[in-house]
């Protein structure tokens, strides 16, 4: 493989960077967590105010990252504002996550996704391969997972021009399809808003707010990649100007949609039977439209998540090739490739720990473990804006500051509360692996020496 360190050329504008900001929000998540926030809540106007309440807190997310996106316009997005406004050791420890859990992890619940949607909408494709009686159906559904992570793998080790190129097609498509489906189900499809009335009693006691701490932590998973942009900082042109507008823009959009996208759910499906049910956008195309469009949508859905699990492909590597530009990573991260000016290890490293996570865990493991990880250092970066306005650092002073800010922070830090009394396990675990990165970080450092 012909590569050196080099550094990546800005060469995206405004349309390929929402693009992927757009892919990289709606994936997996929307597609499967519903029937979860069900068995957690058990009632749908409880479970609509959530998604409401998840958008707001993504959109403040969002007009914070594009300040520091636009006085940072480098490629590493957390790692680079942490270490730069607070210390290397905590912006490590969030490009640590990052590798692990960030964008492996869901690169892993995407390729799921669309393995479960996949047979869903064809049940006898393992038949069809001669595969029955050979591998159990959990075991094909992995392997056809890994699978579409090898195929992404390849596609954007080819190079950023071709690999957008390829993202724009498949974002334009996903966006067909949520608008399309939406569309349809409330104007042709069979349902009703009554459903919205078979609601169970809520207890708003401290067992009811952990469920709604997990909940929404869910939904944050849902919304993760509203910060996305800043990922690639150092491949846009016009940063300060395509940064906060990428953001504001696709998370406005999705905000949109997720509300519209949930309240089709709940008119196509009565909600006692949308508890636990993972491939909740094919049963309400099924009872929206019958069984032929169940199939025909659920494989749809599951070429859509091409998108998002393309998006984390093409994002994550830009953080590991930052960190070992700044020493605190294995070199051959930096490694540029001569041809196709992408990071190609850092690419692979990626792919190959998505694929460990995939014959590791089960879908609900990874979305609490990845959740409650996700939701850590976000909060640490937007406190940087403070100290961004209070030393007159700030590039890009854009509104809200402080309230956006203020709202964001203390709704992030209550979940991570309320979700680690929920779900101690699965917390704990992400709460060690932050903490692991510490002597891998004075490891680097000496090195670095």
């Amino acid at each position: 493989m012909k590569s050196s360190i080099k550094k990546l050329e800005r060469k995206l504008g405004l349309f390929p960077v929402t693009n992927i900001v757009i892919a990289n929000i709606i994936g997996a998540g929307i597609f499967t967590t519903t029937g979860y926030l069900m068995v957690f809540l058990g009632n749908p106007l409880i479970m609509l105010t959530l998604w409401f309440v998840g958008g707001i807190i993504a959109f403040c997310g969002a007009l914070a990252f594009g300040e520091l996106g636009a006085t940072f316009p480098e490629a590493g997005g957390e790692y680079i504002f942490i270490s730069k406004l607070f210390h290397p050791l905590l912006g490590f420890l969030s490009g640590w996550l990052s590798l692990i859990v960030g964008f492996s992890a869901p690169i892993a619940a995407s390729a799921i996704g669309f393995s479960k949607y996949f047979t869903w909408a064809f049940p006898q494709i393992q038949s069809l391969l001669f595969l029955d009686g050979i591998i159990q159906p959990e075991i094909f559904n992995k392997t056809l997972a890994i699978l579409i992570i090898l195929i992404f793998t390849i596609i954007h080790s080819r190079g950023v021009i071709f690999g957008t190129k390829v993202q724009n097609g498949l974002t334009i498509l996903k966006l067909i399809l949520v608008v399309g489906l939406i569309a349809a189900g409330f104007l042709v499809g069979n349902g009703s808003f009554q459903n919205l009335e078979q609601t169970q009693a809520f207890q708003f006691n401290f067992s009811g707010w952990k469920s709604m701490g997990l909940s929404l932590m869910f939904i944050m998973f849902a919304y993760s990649g509203w910060n996305s942009a800043t990922y690639i900082g150092s491949e846009i042109k016009n940063p300060r100007k395509v940064i906060p507008w990428s953001l504001l823009i696709s998370t406005g959009v999705v905000i949109v949609l997720y509300l519209l996208l949930n309240l089709f759910f709940v008119y196509a499906i009565p909600p006692a039977e949308m508890v636990g049910e993972p491939e909740i956008g094919g049963l309400a195309a099924g009872k929206s439209f019958g069984g032929v469009a169940e199939t025909i949508i659920s494989l749809l859905i599951s070429f859509a998540l091409f998108s998002s699990l393309s998006a984390f492909i093409i994002l994550g590597p830009r953080v590991y090739y930052s960190m070992a530009k700044d020493g605190y990573f294995f070199q051959f991260a930096a490694k540029i490739h001569k041809k196709y000016k992408v990071p190609t290890n850092a690419i692979i490293l990626q792919s190959a720990i998505a694929i460990i996570l995939v014959m590791s865990g089960t879908f609900e493991q990874i979305l609490v473990y990845m959740g409650f990880s996700l939701g850590i250092f976000p909060i640490l970066a937007v406190l940087g804006v403070f100290k961004l306005r209070l030393t007159g650092k700030s590039a890009l002073k854009l509104p809200g500051y402080p309230i956006i800010h203020l709202v964001f922070i203390l709704a992030g830090i209550t979940m991570l509360v309320l979700a680690f009394f929920e779900r101690p396990w699965e917390s704990s675990i992400a709460i060690l692996t932050a903490l692991s990165g510490i002597p891998v970080f004075y490891w680097f450092k000496n090195k670095r020496k």
